[in-house]
C-alpha cells in the first residue's frame, strides 16, 4: 500500500489510463484549488516537431497548449520534444505524460506567464538551453516578441494555482524552476532532481514585494545526485518543505533571505560527503538577475 496520499489517490488504481481526469483530486498543499484541464476534452499529441512558433501545426504541443479551452493533454507515443523557444501556455491545462515516456529536452523550457489552474505531470525537463528571441504566437489569438530565453527547466511567473508532479529534471542552463512575480498557490511534488547548481528560485528579487503573498508547498521529492544549493532558495511569502529526501548537495539545501517563513517538516538530509554540513543558509540580499517576461 502506497504511503505517500498523492499517489495512493491515482496510482494504486488499476484504471487509472481509463480515468485521468481523477488526477485532478490528487493534488495536496498550496497547489490545492488547481484543476488543470479536468473541466476540458481530451487532446493527443502526435507530432513533435515544434518548428512553426507563429503557425503551429495541429497534434504538436505547442499547438496544445494555446488553445483558451480547458483541455488535457496526452502523448501517442514516446517523443523528445525540442522546444525552438519557450514553451508558453495558457491556463486550464494539464499536461500529462503518464505512460510514454515524453522529453522536453536539447531546447527552451516551458514558461506559465499569468494564468492559472495548470497541472505538468510526468514528463522528463533536460539539457535546456537559452534561446534568441522570436516572435511566438502564445494564444490562438495573440502573438508577441520574446526576448532571449534565460534557459529555465520550467518559469512561473505571476502564475496561480500550478501542480508540478512527477517530474525528472536535470541540466538546465539556468534554473530547473523559477517562481517569481507574485506566482502562488503552487505544489511541487514528487520530483526527481539531479545534476544543478541553482535548483529551485522562489522570489527573484529582494526587492519585489509581489512576492508577499507566495505560497508554495514542496513535498515528495528527491535532490539526488550532483546537486550544489537552492532546494529551494526563498524571499518573503511562505513556504512548506515536507517529506523529501535529500541526498547530495555541495553547499546547502534550503536558503533564504527577504523574512520568509519556511516550515522545514519530516525531511531527511544525508549529504555524500561529511564536508556538506550547511543544511539551511540565511542569504545575503543579493539580487538574482531576471529578465521581465513580456506579456
Amino acid at each position: 500500500m502506497a504511503t505517500n496520499p498523492i499517489d495512493r489517490c491515482w496510482r494504486c488504481q488499476p484504471d487509472w489510463a481509463r480515468k485521468r481526469f481523477r488526477l485532478a483530486d490528487c493534488v495536496l498543499g498550496f497547489g490545492y484549488k488547481t484543476t488543470g484541464g479536468k473541466n476540458g476534452k481530451i487532446y493527443v499529441v502526435t507530432d513533435s516537431s515544434d518548428d512553426e512558433l507563429l503557425n503551429p501545426k495541429p497534434e504538436t504541443l505547442r499547438h496544445a497548449v494555446i488553445q483558451k479551452e480547458p483541455l488535457w493533454i496526452i502523448f501517442g507515443r514516446n517523443m523528445i520534444i525540442t522546444l525552438q523557444q519557450e514553451l508558453i501556455m495558457q491556463g486550464d491545462k494539464t499536461i500529462d505524460g503518464r505512460g510514454t515516456r515524453v522529453d522536453i529536452a536539447y531546447g527552451a523550457g516551458i514558461t506559465i506567464q499569468f494564468v492559472s489552474k495548470v497541472i505538468i505531470h510526468n514528463i522528463r525537463v533536460h539539457h535546456i538551453v537559452p534561446k534568441e528571441g522570436r516572435m511566438i504566437l502564445d494564444s490562438i489569438d495573440h502573438y508577441g516578441f520574446r526576448t532571449r530565453s534565460d534557459g529555465d527547466g520550467i518559469s512561473l511567473f505571476g502564475a496561480q494555482n500550478v501542480w508540478i508532479d512527477h517530474v525528472s529534471m536535470t541540466n538546465a542552463s539556468d534554473g530547473l524552476i523559477d517562481a517569481i512575480e507574485g506566482s502562488t498557490g503552487i505544489t511541487i511534488s514528487n520530483a526527481h532532481f539531479t545534476d544543478h547548481d541553482e535548483t529551485l528560485l522562489f522570489g527573484a528579487s529582494d526587492s519585489s514585494k509581489l512576492d508577499d503573498k507566495m505560497q508554495i508547498t514542496l513535498a515528495f521529492n528527491h535532490f539526488g545526485k550532483r546537486m550544489v544549493q537552492r532546494m529551494p532558495r526563498c524571499r518573503f511569502g511562505y513556504f512548506h518543505v515536507v517529506n523529501n529526501d535529500y541526498t547530495h548537495w555541495e553547499m546547502y539545501a534550503i536558503g533564504g533571505s527577504s523574512n520568509p517563513v519556511i516550515i522545514s517538516q519530516g525531511n531527511r538530509y544525508i549529504p555524500n560527503h561529511a564536508s556538506a554540513k550547511q543544511v539551511t543558509h540565511r542569504a545575503a540580499k543579493t539580487p538574482d538577475i531576471k529578465r521581465r517576461l513580456v506579456p
